[in-house]
């Protein structure tokens, strides 16, 4: 199969706003190619959706960061049967980060996430194919925190209360990339935690240390099936799709990597990693 990319505004009614998401979905058309700004898509804009009925998957991204770079798992997810919904967080995003770093979009990612599930499973390009009963999160970073919320965490502010976040009983699977579990160190945070986690750390990050996810991860709950993996030799961004060569420059870190790092070759192998958990679980 190939992938299809379809636009999708998502609406908050409680806070009287939208935002962007796209969703890469199953296509037997050959990909023509989509370019949104400066991101290439192996994908076709709105081609006809593949039949069948498909897990959802949303992914999301890392405080101030982008919806669109995810695009290597995004793709690879879709090609093999599945709908996978990328939304920008709003004010976390990379263009506006009025609220980046802050308890009010600690407290809203999780909410947002759902609620671009929720536009999937109730829009009629996709609401004959989206299985509702097969809906899992893949997040980075921040995306990461969302993801362990949205699977029933309970993260605690920086004045030491329980930011009020909203679970998605409704995630069968979770796969945190470099996740900020900070928010987590509370020794009951993630006492509601159920269902499988993939974990994929960096060997040489600096933003969220192996370490200190360690030390909050080994307090899930015995029932919770959870693998963590260090990748060698990789960084923080390494989780992000490979950049065009036009904006890698040594100033901008999400484009960089440690030395010897090669983010391309990585990102061969994430994908599929990705999928093989996925699928081996929903």
């Amino acid at each position: 199969m190939h992938s299809g990319l379809h636009h999708l505004q998502v609406r908050d009614a409680e806070l009287g706003l939208t935002f962007p998401a796209i969703v890469q979905y199953p296509t037997l058309e050959p990909p023509a190619g989509t370019q949104i700004g400066p991101y290439p898509f192996d994908a076709t804009l709105d081609a006809p959706i593949a039949q069948g009925r498909f897990p959802v998957c949303v992914i999301s991204h890392g405080g101030g960061s982008s919806h669109l770079l995810h695009r290597t798992v995004a793709t690879h997810l879709a090609q093999h049967g599945f709908i996978v919904v990328c939304q920008e967080h709003p004010g976390d995003n990379r263009n506006d980060r009025s609220l980046m770093n802050t308890d009010t979009s600690a407290a809203n990612r999780p909410g947002h996430a759902t609620l671009a599930i929720n536009a999937v499973l109730e829009s009629p390009f996709f609401r004959q194919v989206a299985d509702a009963s097969r809906l899992c999160v893949v997040g980075h970073s921040m995306g990461g925190y969302t993801a362990l919320a949205m699977m029933g965490g309970q993260p605690w502010s920086r004045s030491r209360l329980p930011v009020n976040v909203r679970k998605d009983a409704r995630i069968k699977a979770a796969v945190l990339m470099a996740p900020a579990t900070d928010w987590y160190m509370a020794p009951d945070s993630l006492d509601g935690v159920s269902g499988p986690l993939l974990v994929l750390a960096a060997e040489h990050d600096d933003v969220t240390p192996v370490h200190r996810m360690r030390q909050v991860l080994e307090r899930l709950p015995n029932t919770v099936p959870m693998t963590l993996q260090v990748i060698e030799g990789a960084g923080h961004f390494s989780f992000l799709s490979p950049f065009p060569a036009a904006m890698r420059r040594a100033d901008f870190p999400p484009s960089t990597d440690p030395e010897g790092f090669d983010r391309e070759q990585f990102h061969l192998a994430l994908p599929q990693m990705v999928h093989a958990f996925l699928a081996s679980v929903l």
